[in-house]
């Protein structure tokens, strides 16, 4: 086997071994087109108040089951919320934010009729909610703070908007009064300011809180390429922790079942987080608090909780402290602004960059660059392939060059090989020798494959986990790049009458559409640079490896094959471009025709 053979087959060897893995262990199972959307289920929506200076945690909220989720909200008075990105509502029963819809997401690719549901009120379907509150210390009781199910009053404003807050207030009847005014920003921003008006006679103590509670294991993706669950910085370090872990977790029934607690000293946030969506609770910047998370499976409520220090609030004076909310999509730019204009730490890792996130934020940054100036994820794509392949040209170069000056030696290879006879030994010690004479590197053809797959790697975190990529069109009829390509060679790509496999068929493997098999004959195409090995294995394997490439990157996201596509493509304009620079004359037709004219005479 000449040198420039075995470098091809090592590439290859490589190549298929990272997708094997990737199959193996990473790729998610493919979308489930058929699934129907979930059918109201039942929910009590529990939450625990948090204690405070020895109080026992207690039951503050008793839903009542109902059957769908506008009898739920209409259970309650409300405070309508609308802005240009949100609309829902604020239930006046405990002051929870309980209703939310993401007005620039649909459900569906092109279905603007269904938009994306981020919260829900309790005793309906998927409850999902933010509330606030204030824990009694010593010398009061549960009765005389506000807490989940508090009967609130609207004192000022009228529907929360930008611009528009709204002021609630309650009474207890004992000498406090309760305030908390809501104010929500352009985007996903809410501030929570809570005050606390004692005229009575005494100092009293209370602990200021805010909870995110869930009903139900949420639907997640169930590929761990993506965290979904509880997300929780703590002084520059970001903890994520599963819904099955707060379930399996150790419970402290002092706690009322924690199963998660830690302290935070002064920069931090937690809130639960999904592939796209995000409801954190934030605190000033500077400002420690104890976070909590738990599972109560009585009522099937993951609940997590912000706890601030502990206030006094003296006699005939107002005490107010103020908090964050955020309630909306993951978007990269806006949870960098928050991040610099709040000085929430490490904000912009509530996108799960994964452990290459040195490669996968900057080769994000550069696509939300590229969009910003062309409008279009997938020509986005296929230019930060070009800078890529700009940036290793130096490699490319070099091995191409590499590759060339070998099928100079193929004459004196020979000699030596004819020479030494089947002395390996001496043989192996002369080709090095040859190696070193001519300047010629024989592993120099394996050096662009290596950077690709760390590159490939974090180009495929970054389709799967960013909403930026989420339906982001392409052209024609790819309309969301973060779903494999919708077109089937199986039914010459909608131009024969008849549909698919299904996703669970064994068969949907073969249902490839067209950048799939773009990229196939692509890769193809690079091969016939060069003629195919006279070593009939070889030549086998060379001859089946874009197919099978094909077949195996045909259920990937159809972002990653454009820029298989695009790749293969600017590989082959490379390799050319530098074998004829080196005296090589590439007889690409030649070399095809060659093929078919082998593949006769096997048949035969």
């Amino acid at each position: 086997m000449d040198e420039q053979n075995r470098n091809l087959l090592m590439a290859t060897a490589l190549s298929f071994l990272v997708l094997f893995v990737w199959m193996m262990f990473f790729q998610p199972p493919p979308p489930d087109r058929t699934q129907q959307p979930q059918q109201p289920v039942t929910a009590q929506g529990d939450v625990t108040a948090p204690r405070a200076e020895g109080q026992a945690a207690t039951p503050t909220l008793s839903g009542v089951p109902v059957e769908t989720r506008a009898a739920a909200l209409a259970k309650t008075e409300r405070v309508a919320i609308e802005t240009p990105r949100l609309a829902g509502s604020l239930s006046l029963i405990g002051g929870r934010l309980d209703d939310l819809k993401l007005k620039d997401y649909n459900v569906e690719v092109g279905d603007a009729s269904q938009k994306v549901t981020l919260l829900s009120p309790a005793g309906g379907p998927n409850a999902y909610y933010a509330l606030y509150g204030w824990a009694p210390a010593a010398g009061l009781s549960f009765d005389d703070v506000p807490g989940a199910t508090t009967p609130w009053t609207v004192e000022s404003g009228g529907t929360l908007g930008i611009g528009a807050p709204v002021t609630l207030v309650w009474d207890n009847g004992k000498g406090l009064i309760f305030r908390r005014t809501v104010e929500v920003d352009e985007n996903f921003m809410f501030t929570m300011t809570q005050s606390v008006e004692n005229t009575t006679a005494e100092d009293l103590r209370m602990q200021p809180y805010g909870i995110v509670a869930r009903v139900g294991t949420p639907e997640i993706s169930g590929f761990f390429i993506s965290h979904e669950g509880l997300l929780r910085t703590q002084d520059g370090v970001t903890a994520e922790i599963d819904y099955d872990d707060l379930v399996d977790g150790e419970i402290d029934p002092t706690e009322g079942g924690v199963a998660d607690k830690a302290t935070v000293a002064e920069n931090g946030w937690l809130g639960f987080g999904d592939k796209y969506w995000l409801t954190a609770l934030i605190p000033e910047a500077g400002t420690g608090f104890t976070g909590v998370a738990k599972y109560t499976a009585g009522n099937d409520t993951f609940q997590t909780d912000m706890r601030l220090p502990t206030m006094t609030v003296a006699a005939g004076e107002t005490t107010t402290v103020a908090t964050r909310l955020f309630a909306g999509a993951k978007e990269w730019e806006t949870l960098r602004d928050y991040q610099d204009s709040f000085g929430i730490d490490r904000f912009i890792y509530a996108i799960d960059w994964g452990i290459l996130y040195f490669l996968t934020i900057p080769i994000f940054w550069v696509l939300h660059e590229l969009n910003i100036i062309v409008g279009n994820m997938g020509w986005s794509i296929i230019g930060l392939t070009l800078i890529i392949k700009a940036l290793l040209l130096p490699l490319a170069y070099k091995s191409y060059v590499s590759m060339a000056r070998m099928k100079e030696l193929q004459p004196e290879m020979e000699k030596v090989k004819e020479r030494v006879g089947d002395d390996r030994q001496k043989l192996q010690q002369e080709m090095m020798q040859l190696y070193r004479d001519k300047k010629v590197n024989p592993a120099a053809g394996c050096l662009p494959i290596l950077p690709q797959i760390p590159i490939f790697f974090a180009l495929y975190k970054v389709i799967f986990v960013t909403i930026e990529l989420r339906h982001a069109p392409f052209i024609w009829w790819l309309q969301d790049l973060s779903v494999p390509d919708p077109t089937s060679i199986l039914n010459l790509f909608g131009l024969l009458p008849w549909g698919t496999p299904p996703d669970t068929s064994l068969f949907f493997i073969f249902s490839i559409g067209v950048f799939p098999v773009l990229m196939g004959v692509t890769m193809w195409l690079q091969q016939k640079l060069n003629p195919a090995p006279t070593d009939k294995t070889q030549a086998t394997i060379f001859a089946w490896m874009p197919w099978v490439f094909m077949f195996m990157l045909g259920t990937f996201a159809s972002g990653l094959v454009v820029y298989w596509v695009a790749n293969n493509t600017i590989t082959f304009i490379q390799q050319y471009i530098i074998m004829r620079s080196q005296g090589v004359k590439p007889n690409v037709f030649g070399n095809i025709i060659d093929g078919f004219k082998r593949m006769r005479s096997a048949e035969k």
